[in-house]
């Protein structure tokens, strides 16, 4: 196939369980890679550690956001970057679902806006006007886009809605650096979608309550979404409805309404509008400089329909799906080759909530996720591969489970430092061409696991 470029454009997708076996290592023939040096910033090497959260907009080096998964994360137009929600502990070590926002101007956190205790309810105003008190409720899971305006999209998730009950969520926010906007959805928790006629929009639409879904932007700064687990047109279960927003309505585009749905893969390499990833949760996602939208992997049915995890690569051209590497089949094998070596016979391990990232050369890279061991147990994994638009690449980590992080002196380069094994961790890509990586569950420099609040980069 023709190599693509590729530019990445968001962040986490949801928490779930993914599997895989893992064969033994093939010859790679082709080009390499440069070794990747972890430099470790901020944050602690412990598990599981409460937020220090200072004073409000005052940013202080003693300042930490606690440990936590499944936040969103973003970059300002200044280079900072922003972290909102997630999984983990409060001020006061208690666990739950977070809504407190923080920045991290290259040197230090400032804790800037929402609760510094968990499950809060969330405060949607007016539909459609902005407010300063208005504040999502607390969540984890959720998706995000970015806008050609530097406007912040968050949609879903799982968390508290505006009653202050627990459950899946639909509501779609717009925060534009000052004040959050409901736009559309409920404020109440476990809704069914409203899907309209296929492909054509209507303001009366709306996906249903989700979180672990798969979300790009393309080119024109519509907002598009994938999959996930929760409520299609009336049953609870894995989707593979694929949504687009212009910010004013949704337009459901491909996929069913219903849940479960197995895969349709097509012949590799080929668009054919019949084609359809399978309903999944907790794919990774991208887009490439053609508009192009990329999925790969997550938890769900695969072209059988069975059950398990993935490890695909799809793309949508904006017409069909094309499958275009991995297996159709759950519990798909990784094939790793050798350390730092290119080759088309590489493909990582089935996972889900892995993280990614974009480089400057337009390269996608991939980090760690769940899968499954060698005897059926669930780890997770911190490999770390690239992908250049034609094959995949084992860049650096383990090709074993359950690795401790590595951290050395903080703030300085090292070629053995690396995070530990995770999961729905949060990332950025800055101006500069470092790659960031937050968080997640995994394990910390003791092999002790829980909720990390480790800040790492490296650039490729």
């Amino acid at each position: 196939m023709t190599k693509r470029v590729l530019r990445f454009t968001v962040g986490f997708i949801g928490a779930v369980l993914a599997l895989a076996g893992c064969e033994n290592p093939t010859a790679a023939t082709d080009s390499n890679v440069q070794s990747v040096e972890w430099v470790w910033t901020a944050g602690s090497g412990t598990a599981s550690l409460s937020g220090l959260y200072g004073r409000k907009g005052v940013a202080n080096s003693a300042n930490l956001p606690g440990g936590r998964s499944g936040a969103v994360s973003w970059t300002d137009a200044s280079g900072n970057l922003w972290l909102f929600s997630g999984s983990g502990l409060d001020s006061e070590g208690s666990s739950g679902y977070l809504n407190d926002r923080w920045m991290f101007d290259g040197n230090a956190w400032t804790w800037v806006a929402g609760g510094t205790t968990v499950n809060q309810s969330g405060t949607h105003g007016t539909k459609g006007v902005a407010s300063v008190t208005n504040v999502p409720g607390a969540r984890a899971n959720a998706v995000t886009w970015s806008d050609a305006n530097g406007n912040l999209w968050l949609f879903g998730g799982s968390g508290y809605d505006g009653t202050g009950t627990l459950g899946l969520l639909n509501d779609l926010w717009l925060f534009d650096g000052t004040a959050w906007t409901w736009v559309s959805g409920s404020s109440e928790r476990n809704q069914f979608g409203s899907y309209g006629t296929k492909g054509v929009g209507n303001a009366a639409n709306v996906p249903g309550a989700r979180d672990g879904a798969a979300s790009w932007s393309d080119a024109n700064g519509n907002l598009w979404l994938f999959g996930g687990l929760g409520y299609g047109s009336g049953v609870y279960g894995y989707l593979n409805d694929l949504w687009v927003s212009d910010g004013s309505a949704w337009t459901w585009v491909s996929g069913s309404d219903l849940t479960a749905r197995a895969g349709t893969y097509g012949t590799k390499s080929v668009p054919d509008a019949d084609n359809a990833p399978g309903a999944r949760s907790g794919a990774m996602s991208w887009s490439d400089a053609s508009g192009n939208l990329w999925l790969f992997g997550g938890s769900g049915h695969d072209g059988t329909g069975s059950f398990g995890y993935l490890n695909d690569l799809w793309v949508f051209d904006g017409n069909a799906w094309t499958w275009v590497s991995g297996s159709s089949t759950r519990d798909g094998s990784g094939t790793y080759g050798t350390k730092g070596e290119t080759d088309a016979a590489n493909v990582p391990r089935a996972r889900s909530s892995a993280m990614t990232w974009s480089d400057a050369n337009g390269n996608l890279w991939l980090f760690g996720g769940f899968s499954r061991q060698d005897g059926g147990l669930i780890g997770r994994l911190n490999d770390l591969w690239r992908y250049d638009g034609d094959a995949w690449t084992w860049v650096a980590g383990s090709s074993e489970f359950n690795k401790p992080g590595a951290y050395s002196t903080k703030g300085v380069a090292n070629a053995t430092n690396v995070p530990g094994a995770r999961t729905s961790a949060m990332t950025w890509s800055d101006a500069n061409g470092n790659l960031w990586l937050f968080g997640g569950s995994g394990y910390d420099a003791a092999g002790s696991w829980g909720s990390l609040s480790d800040l790492w980069r490296f650039r490729p």
